[in-house]
């Protein structure tokens, strides 16, 4: 069996014959103090760019089949932001590349961690220590790793979320590692943080991924679903200047095949006084797929929490909370087909109906055949066999999108509505035209060995279907150019055959983006977007959304009392103009991450607010009574 795309590079070697094979003096700029000859693109076709400004034009002449507001763009603003945090990878994602699954990459998450009401902003990275970046204010960022003690330096990391769970009003941090145990860090409400994992009970060492936080069993705390891959790697240990577990050789992407290799997901019950004890067996919460991510949902409306649970290869499950005492798996009965290769997941009232919807990305499927341009837009033609994928029954070859239809249906549109794209890791929603409708920011490409990638950005057509718009929006093509530096050969990396002069070479590869997180970072009523890059520096993209045209907005901050602090799981309705938003306050905001912060609602053309609606996580219902004063942040706690 071959594995598509995956199999072209095996190790050092195919690379470097992919290397020896190459034209030196391809274009693109080389390093500073560089000669052009020293550089090659893995794959060649990384030189050619050309197909870059007729894919823009032809997007740009879709604007007429859009009814929203379009008339905005994005501008990358790391360097005038301050940040200079840069993601690194292990050899394994690099320069010793294996399809195995380091290549997925690392979540950032947002959160005000010193209380301060700016949003401050955390990267995880696998290589180096990850980095918390306070926000000043006006779209400037300072580096405050050191001084709040969260690098967690000397591990692989993959994941973050913020979530208070101690109750006392202020964000604390757990981070997943690769092998390196897990941990979480309890907030002093100044934006410094203690290592409390050990008592904690949350140092799982393993091959973890999502980290969920939600309450399940409603007494106010909140528990924790830790989603493990499953075991990719082996005992070797690798690294230059670090250290990790090198992964296996040839069949790593086939880890879902061996038993043996499976690695249980596991539910962690808050017992209070920052201790949790694991109650996957208790509750019958025993999930044994290769999951990188989950959200929490209330699919059956009954006030009880349930779990989508995402497999990167196979069936997704839906697990259904009964009454916080068990979990009862109940996917094949409401969604009998599942995205084969799910990567990430949201949970958005897609057409203000009042219900919502669950989009799930497909990242999996897609590494079955490489495609044109062409065909981004179609559900992928799966080529490996049935021992590979099964037999196809219950699998979706690309996203899906399960519209809500209510009384516990849904139906599966997302050719429909026009949810496909091409190698999509994570989604994150959020109205970026403040229409009142939610739009989507998907983080999507691969990297070397592969070619570029665009990311997607779906503006929400009014309530009917997605339209493509990252060209429009200014997203796509990015500023700097589409490859950055990946590793250097040097002389004694030659093959025998290769028949040039002998010189060090820096192997370029295709950018991209691997996770994003939507919110105002600078304050000015619009959304802006910061992406998580794959070993290359984030990008900062800012709205002038508010330069533009008026913004109605308005931004809710729960505070919990009978339930959880941070209000997660609390499903929130506003009512402006006479028409009535919906959301769920998940946290979650991109693939790999959790966040903590206001919910924002676009407004339209609305004048006021006439009322903002809450079902608390507890079961309790709440409503604010209007007239409220849009563009503000309001905070509603629980009565």
């Amino acid at each position: 069996m071959t594995l598509g795309p995956l199999g072209r590079i095996a190790g050092l070697a195919g690379v470097l014959g992919l290397v020896a094979a190459a034209p030196f003096g391809a274009a693109g700029q080389p390093p500073q103090g560089r000669p052009a000859q020293d550089i090659v693109h893995i794959p060649p076709v990384l030189v050619d760019e050309s197909w870059v400004e007729p894919r823009r034009q032809a997007q740009l002449r879709t604007t007429g089949d859009l009814d929203v507001f379009h008339d905005f763009g994005f501008t990358d603003r790391v360097a005038e932001s301050g940040i200079t945090f840069v993601h690194r990878i292990v050899a394994d994602a690099g320069r010793n590349y294996k399809a195995v699954h380091y290549d997925h990459g690392n979540g950032i998450a947002v959160a005000d961690v010193d209380g301060d009401g700016l949003l401050d902003l955390y990267f995880v990275t696998q290589v180096g220590a990850n980095e918390l970046w306070r926000n000043l204010g006006g779209g400037g960022f300072e580096n405050v790793t050191e001084a709040a003690g969260v690098g967690v330096a000397e591990r692989i990391g993959v994941t973050a979320s913020f979530a208070d769970v101690d109750n006392d009003g202020d964000p604390d941090l757990y981070v997943t590692t690769v092998r390196g145990g897990n941990v979480l860090f309890e907030n002093d409400g100044t934006g410094t943080f203690r290592d409390i994992t050990a008592a904690a009970g949350l140092g799982y060492v393993g091959h973890s991924s999502g980290a969920v936080f939600f309450d399940y069993d409603r007494d106010g705390r909140l528990d924790l679903f830790l989603t493990n891959v499953g075991v990719y790697t082996t005992n070797e240990i690798g690294g230059d200047g670090y250290r990790y577990y090198v992964g296996f050789e040839e069949d790593a992407f086939r880890g879902h095949l061996f038993p043996e290799r499976t690695e249980q997901s596991l539910l962690f019950r808050n017992e209070g006084g920052n201790r949790f004890v694991d109650v996957s067996a208790a509750t019958g919460l025993q999930d044994r797929r290769w999951s990188g991510d989950a959200n929490l949902v209330d699919l059956n409306d009954d006030g009880w929490t349930d779990l989508y649970v995402l497999n990167m290869q196979g069936d997704d499950e839906y697990y259904e909370n009964v009454g916080g005492t068990r979990f009862v798996a109940r996917g094949r009965d409401v969604f009998p087909r599942t995205s084969w290769g799910a990567m990430g997941i949201a949970v958005l009232d897609f057409n203000n109906d009042g219900r919502l919807d669950i989009y799930v990305t497909d990242m999996h499927s897609d590494m079955s055949q490489e495609v044109g341009p062409a065909d981004e837009k179609r559900k992928a033609v799966m080529i490996w066999d049935r021992e590979m994928v099964g037999d196809g029954s219950t699998s979706i070859w690309g996203n899906a999108f399960f519209m809500n239809l209510g009384s516990g249906q849904f139906r599966e549109v997302s050719d429909e509505i026009g949810a496909e794209n091409y190698w999509p890791w994570g989604p994150s929603a959020g109205d970026l035209n403040a229409d009142g409708y939610e739009d989507l920011f998907v983080a999507s490409s691969m990297n070397f060995p592969f070619r570029y990638g665009v990311n997607t950005v779906l503006l929400n057509n009014a309530g009917t279907r997605f339209l493509d718009a990252e060209f429009i929006l200014g997203v796509e093509p990015r500023e700097g150019g589409l490859t950055t530096p990946w590793f250097a050969l040097g002389e004694e990396d030659r093959l025998p055959t290769f028949t040039g002069t002998p010189r060090d070479v820096t192997v370029m590869a295709a950018r991209g983006s691997r996770s994003a997180v939507i919110f105002d970072l600078d304050d000015d009523g619009d959304l802006d977007v910061v992406t998580s890059e794959f070993n290359a520096a984030p990008m900062v993209l800012v709205s002038d959304l508010a330069e533009r045209q008026g913004i109605r907005h308005l931004k809710v901050r729960l505070a919990g009392a009978a339930s959880n602090r941070d209000g997660l799981g609390a499903v929130v309705r506003v009512t402006a103009g006479g028409r009535t938003y919906t959301q769920l306050h998940d946290g979650k905001s991109g693939y790999l991450s959790q966040s903590s912060m206001p919910l924002y609602f676009g407004l339209g053309a609305a004048d006021s607010v006439e009322r903002i609606d809450v079902r608390w996580p507890s079961g309790a219902e709440q409503t604010v009574a209007g007239p409220i004063e849009i563009n503000t942040l309001i905070e509603v706690t629980e009565e």
